[in-house]
């Protein structure tokens, strides 16, 4: 129970997809599929290959969150904390992967499975998605921390502290009203509709797009002087960069772009 069940496959494109394959139990995490998940996910990131990742579920669910049943598995000092405080790749790996995320979500997303989705950068839903964070249904606060710092940033501190305080689910249709999820389509529309979104990034630089991820999300822990410093820096970094050199020859010579990623 653990490679099999999180299935990695990267196309001609580089687009690569990493599912959630445990239907049977809608598709809930264990300790060793968590741990395969992670490993995915920091391959992906590190693949020169892939320039966008799609994150999904089997079966009609995207993640019924940590596997109750399968708990006596996990070590007892882990069950809490899956690292330090400083290891971001081990609590929000798809916020550390540097290559553009997409949440292709159908179904129910809940606890852990919630928090996934709030790591996403873009997420895609059908209209039979929902989503719970009811930890304090267990006695828990959200496990990794995103729906307690992510979530408040994305839909705002007033509508997250509702769902967290009462762990209730947020329909698909209420998702995308409040900007939850970036577009709802029909469950047969998924895949073909997180392709399409992932394929819309496949014309821009990958330099640029993994120091713009990185600028915005670090951008929400920065005050403002912090974050100009390290625009600035960034900036000088990209015009100096073979993709700017690209990006600017390729507009001159009216042709696509060949990006490398440098």
């Amino acid at each position: 129970m653990t490679a099999h069940h999180i299935r990695y496959d990267v196309d001609a494109d580089g687009i690569a997809t990493l599912t959630i394959d445990r239907a049977e139990k809608r598709n809930a995490m264990t300790w060793a599929m968590l741990g395969a998940f992670t490993d995915r996910v920091a391959d992906a990131g590190a693949d020169d290959k892939v320039r966008v990742l799609i994150v999904t579920g089997s079966g009609g669910s995207f993640c019924a969150g940590t596997d109750l049943a399968d708990l006596a598995s996990t070590p007892e000092e882990n069950r809490g904390s899956r690292g330090g405080a400083h290891e971001r790749g081990k609590w929000w790996p798809l916020v550390a992967c540097p290559k553009p995320v997409i949440g292709a979500i159908d179904g129910s997303a809940v606890g852990m499975g919630a928090e996934f989705t709030s790591q996403c950068d873009v997420r895609i839903i059908t209209n039979r998605a929902r989503f719970a964070w009811n930890f304090a249904h267990r006695g828990l606060v959200p496990d990794t921390g995103a729906g307690s710092w992510l979530l408040p940033r994305i839909i705002g501190p007033h509508r997250a502290l509702r769902l967290l305080y009462s762990g209730d689910f947020l329909p698909a249709a209420e998702a995308l009203a409040i900007g939850y999820a970036a577009e709802m389509v029909e469950p047969d529309a998924l895949a073909s509709a997180a392709q399409a979104e992932a394929r819309r990034y496949l014309n821009s630089s990958p330099f640029s797009l993994r120091h713009i991820k990185s600028l915005v999300w670090r951008g929400l822990e920065r005050d403002l002087a912090e974050h100009m410093e390290a625009h600035l820096e960034t900036m000088s970094a990209c015009f100096k960069s073979a993709d700017h050199k690209e990006g600017v020859a390729s507009f001159l010579e009216r042709r696509p772009a060949r990006f490398v990623g440098r």
